[in-house]
């Protein structure tokens, strides 16, 4: 009997420790190849631990434990040949038969590297299932990051093993699926008994991973207070999926149990208990990372903001004078970001302190503006860039902004379309925010933050007029931008939206 020691892989080059989540299998057991034993946790995803080979599990680490890279989790007793199992009293024997030949060939798929600073992604949905047979090149699932979606395409042609469910966080390297390549499963025999729906169920059920929930089947069940043991699932050894979870939802409260009657009964007694509830829901590997690094910007930079100011009537006012001869003629829209893209562009021209970064003992100067602009979808807020914006049009810039925006919200941006950005323009002011601190996006140096526009009284030539009002508020790191600098371009955008005619002479 040989023993096989299966320890904790590297997963990451800045992830050191893992935590043991829960086992699926227990001391003692029986386990296959390549089933599911464990789930580990670390400070950037969960991923699945399958055996190495067919044998007897026994457990180093319990759940809660944490071990470093390399740490010894459990160990397989493999025998060298195991023993046919006999089949019991009454159990009926079926015939054997010739079965079609195995997969020869099994090509396993893993996260590609997607960007130099995505350590991690998450399986948003699969377009095929678990068995199904996929070609080459054919789209198997979409990947989500923190900063964009893709797809996987299949690498051979054959029959799909999911190894990762959807809604699974998975480390680069890690595997999400196999392709059985250059055979076909086995085909029941033709004298098997007919399977009920009762015994589908319970084999079903017996599955090494029954009423283990998938990450985002467990985050649903959470949400509704609906307990793993109460659903059935339909996945891969009995796993719980997103569908499943959904179902039980729907099921539970569609469905209530018909009350027998009865006599009737004394006036219940009031209840006492306290009506309030509280929930508790794990953070996505997606909310930490965003946590990690907006903790991260306030702990490493001087970040300071000042505020000013912008009349806004002079823009809506050349709106609405030539926005429809604008679109008539370029074919979109004239919007306020443009005019804010542009005139941020001229600026950082003039205050080039404002669109570098600092790169260990040196600053980095940027001659050209490319405008991260912060678009909301429903993953959140992503920055796509808008590069060479000093060099475009009104037209150019609108029609670039609404390109990223569509992509933004149908989640296929490209992690290039939303890296190397000098300089970031948030709008907060759709939502009806009147004033904000925005937060800068690591490593650029500054952000610009717009806010809703109202009508206030201010005094205009010695008279008190009522005019479009929005604050504008510019957050800085005052490491790299001295005051003086962060003030004179807030007051030369402020100068350039008041008179858009700078924006065509360009003074």
């Amino acid at each position: 009997m040989s023993q096989i020691e299966i320890k904790v892989p590297t997963v990451g080059e800045s992830i050191t420790e893992v935590t043991i989540g829960s086992w699926v299998k227990k001391d003692g057991e029986s386990v296959k190849r390549d089933e599911v034993i464990c789930s580990l946790d670390s400070d950037k995803a969960s991923f699945e631990v399958v055996s190495e080979a067919d044998g007897v599990l026994r457990i180093k680490a319990q759940e809660g434990d944490v071990l470093p890279i390399g740490g010894l989790i459990c160990v397989i007793e493999a025998s060298a040949a195991d023993p046919a199992p006999t089949p019991a009293a009454n159990t009926p024997v079926v015939a054997a038969a010739p079965t079609a030949p195995v997969a020869a060939k099994v090509v396993e798929m893993k996260v590609p590297t997607v960007g130099e600073s995505v350590t991690e992604v998450t399986i948003a949905n699969w377009n095929k299932k678990d068995g199904d047979v996929v070609q080459l090149d054919e789209v198997l699932c979409e990947l989500e990051s923190d900063k964009a979606t893709f797809e996987l395409p299949a690498e051979a042609a054959g029959t799909l093993r999911i190894v990762a469910e959807a809604g699974a966080t998975l480390a680069i390297g890690s595997i999400i699926c196999r392709i059985e390549v250059g055979g076909v499963a086995s085909q029941p025999v033709a004298h098997a008994p007919v399977e009920t729906p009762a015994a589908a169920s319970a084999t079903s059920i017996s599955g090494y991973a029954s009423g283990h929930p998938s990450p985002a089947a467990a985050k649903i069940l959470s949400e509704k207070g609906i307990s793993a043991s109460d659903v059935f699932g339909s996945g891969v050894g009995g796993r719980i999926t997103k569908e499943d979870a959904e179902k039980a939802q729907v099921q539970a409260a569609a469905t209530p149990a018909p009350a027998p009657k009865a006599a009737p009964a004394a006036p219940a007694a009031p209840k006492t208990a306290d009506p309030r509830g509280q929930r508790r829901v794990k953070m996505t590997s997606l909310r930490k990372t965003i946590a990690r690094r907006l903790v991260a910007v306030k702990n490493e930079t001087a970040m300071l903001t000042t505020f000013n100011e912008v009349d806004m009537k002079p823009v809506m006012d050349l709106r609405a004078k030539y926005k429809d001869k604008f679109k008539e003629k370029h074919g979109v829209g004239l919007g306020f970001m443009s005019f804010f893209t542009k005139a941020c562009a001229i600026a950082l021209q003039e205050f080039p302190v404002v669109n570098s970064f600092i790169d260990g003992e040196e600053v980095v100067y940027n001659d050209y503006s490319d405008i991260s602009i912060a678009v909301s979808t429903d993953r959140g807020l992503v920055v796509p860039v808008v590069r060479n914006a000093e060099k475009m049009t009104f037209a150019e810039i609108e029609k670039e902004i609404i390109r990223l925006a569509g992509l933004a919200r149908d989640n296929k941006l490209t992690i290039d379309q939303m890296q190397g950005g000098t300089f970031t323009i948030t709008n907060g002011g759709i939502f009806g925010s009147m004033l904000s601190t925005p937060i800068i996006n690591a490593p650029q140096s500054a952000i610009l933050g717009m806010h809703n526009i109202v009508e206030r009284p201010v005094v205009v030539n010695g008279e008190i007029v009522v005019r479009p009002i929005m604050y504008v508020a510019l957050s800085y790191d005052h490491r790299t931008i001295d005051g003086r600098d962060s003030v004179s371009f807030l007051v030369r955008v402020k100068q350039i939206l008041e008179d858009p005619t700078r924006l065509l002479l360009e003074v």
